[in-house]
């Protein structure tokens, strides 16, 4: 009885698509999703977070804070149930939460207990507060280490620039090594600069991990603050647009040609930006002409960005965007700013 309980599971979380009567493939989902300011009530000292707290700005209490987390648990959830309905995704990079306090209250909602969600956080510099997690479902992910990489300001004038760092969590997916790297990239408060100096260091990173181990196969996710057709994405990253011209050191960016198709993440005056990734080293990629069922290991699939008619603004001034907690100083009840973005690999079995 227990071995056929056993089966129930694995079988509950493998999607097979049958190429052939001898070949099956698995398929795994990850994720990315701005949280858009998961913060808690309390004030955390030596951080900027008076604006949520029940007197300051956004009137930040109790309410509000558990339709919160009851909301960004729901959309997380069913982040990846288009493909794997009773599964959803095996990790997720987050941002914009507060400390593990949340992440706690995260994961303790039914929509992720349930699935066993764990998370990963370290605290970082950000002077406001906000640090990028990972979840994982210990089901399908294994965590071996994780650390905290800082963002190094390169310019004397910058020496007091702090901003969020490079959270690089080394695992196991499908039995091979999977390094997710999750970002949050400066603001485009500031120039381009920065965030092509972030390009640079995570590239950097991405180098020394498969220096190390060749075989490794690296995400780097993130709100990048900028589109996949920028030059930080495009060019300090090295993220290209088309997989069959990924050179040595670079990786692959399937956001590239969505965005170009006019869609994107984040609905800002009259258009869509696209600054929610996630891109990948050419070890995941197969190439044209390449039969699936000829393919080893661990594959990308495709890419999309996560649609559900309750993340959207379905009336008012912001009809048609995502829909945001908090607009024009109106509590909306609602959950980012950003859209979710999942990527899917699969391997044959």
């Amino acid at each position: 009885m227990k071995n056929v309980r056993m089966f129930l599971t694995v079988a509950a979380w493998m999607i097979c698509l049958s190429v052939t009567a001898q070949k099956k493939f698995s398929v795994y989902a990850v994720g990315f999703y701005n949280q858009e300011n998961l913060f808690d009530t309390c004030h955390d000292v030596g951080k900027r977070d008076f604006d949520f707290l029940p007197n300051g700005s956004y009137h930040w209490d109790g309410l509000k804070y558990s339709h919160k987390l009851k909301n960004m648990s729901t959309a997380l959830a069913d982040m990846g149930t288009d493909v794997l309905p009773n599964v959803g995704c095996a990790l997720i990079g987050l941002s914009e939460v507060e400390n593990d306090k949340v992440l706690d209250a995260l994961t303790s909602q039914p929509a992720l207990k349930a699935r066993g969600m764990k998370y990963v956080h370290i605290e970082g510099p950000d002077r406001r507060g906000v640090d990028c997690a990972l979840l994982y479902n210990p089901a399908l992910f294994k965590v071996i280490s994780y650390k905290l990489l800082p963002y190094v300001p390169v310019l004397p004038k910058d020496s007091n620039f702090v901003t969020r760092g490079f959270l690089t969590v080394e695992g196991v997916l499908a039995g091979e090594p999977v390094t997710a790297i999750v970002c949050h990239w400066p603001s485009r408060f500031s120039t381009s600069y920065y965030r092509e100096l972030a390009g640079t260091q995570v590239r950097a990173i991405k180098d020394s991990l498969l220096r190390r181990n060749p075989a490794c196969k690296v995400l780097v996710m993130g709100d990048m603050n900028d589109d996949p057709e920028d030059k930080s994405m495009h060019d300090a990253l090295g993220a290209k647009e088309d997989k069959e011209q990924v050179g040595d050191g670079e990786m692959y960016n399937p956001w590239y040609n969505i965005h170009k198709s006019g869609t994107g993440t984040l609905f800002y005056s009259g258009s869509w930006n696209l600054f929610d990734q996630i891109v990948m080293t050419p070890n995941l990629l197969t190439h044209k002409g390449e039969a699936k069922e000829h393919t080893k290991g661990l594959k990308f699939w495709k890419a999309q960005i996560f649609r559900r008619d309750y993340l959207i603004q379905s009336s008012g001034k912001y009809k048609g965007a995502p829909k945001r907690t908090t607009a024009g100083g109106v509590w909306l009840d609602g959950y980012s700013d950003h859209l979710p973005v999942v990527a899917y690999f699969y391997k044959q079995q």
